[in-house]
């Protein structure tokens, strides 16, 4: 008789949203010291790069879960697992988030407002329109509501991606055994 090791989907979940969330912790990290976080050229670079990320770990944790355990995962298991590891990795990265830019370089966000500044000027805005502009997007570059956006955007992001991968990495139980 062959013994099973089995995997919970809890360990699964938080080993890979640890991962993920370190690795994420790094990429923010090299975008900083880069010069390019907030970079509106390189934003869709970053988020490109996150997705493939996010996806690789779930796609690596959905495969330790039926590999370590009875062999099985359905769609909604596979789901499950993607979207609490985005959570775990979303939390992580926000913290750190959160006290780096809080501590560690609270010129972070000024940085960033300079930049959405010289961004709605080649625009063409004018100053009224920019101030305005500004005024709101203060309310969203707090610390606190950066951390709180990040962990909502990592679990949407791992949402979306659990919900292409998890396609191609269930397993169903046979129907009759």
């Amino acid at each position: 008789m062959e013994e099973t090791q089995d995997v919970s989907k809890k360990s699964v979940v938080i080993k890979y949203g640890t991962i993920s969330g370190l690795v994420g912790i790094i990429l923010f990290i090299i975008q900083d010291f880069a010069g390019i976080a907030g970079n509106q050229e390189y934003s869709w670079l970053s988020t490109i790069i996150s997705v493939l990320i996010v996806g690789t770990f779930i796609f690596l944790a959905q495969k330790e879960y039926i590999n370590g355990g009875d062999g099985f995962m359905s769609y909604g298991e596979g789901l499950g697992i993607g979207t609490l590891m985005s959570l775990v990795s979303g939390i992580i990265s926000s913290i750190f988030t959160f006290i780096y830019i809080s501590y560690v370089n609270p010129a972070f966000l000024d940085n960033i407002r300079e930049q959405q500044v010289i961004a709605m000027e080649e625009q063409g805005m004018s100053d009224a329109q920019i101030d305005q502009a500004m005024k709101m997007a203060e309310t969203f570059t707090s610390p606190i509501a950066m951390a709180i956006f990040g962990i909502l955007w990592a679990v949407f992001i791992g949402f979306v991606v659990s919900l292409l991968v998890s396609a191609f990495t269930k397993k169903s139980r046979p129907e009759f055994e």
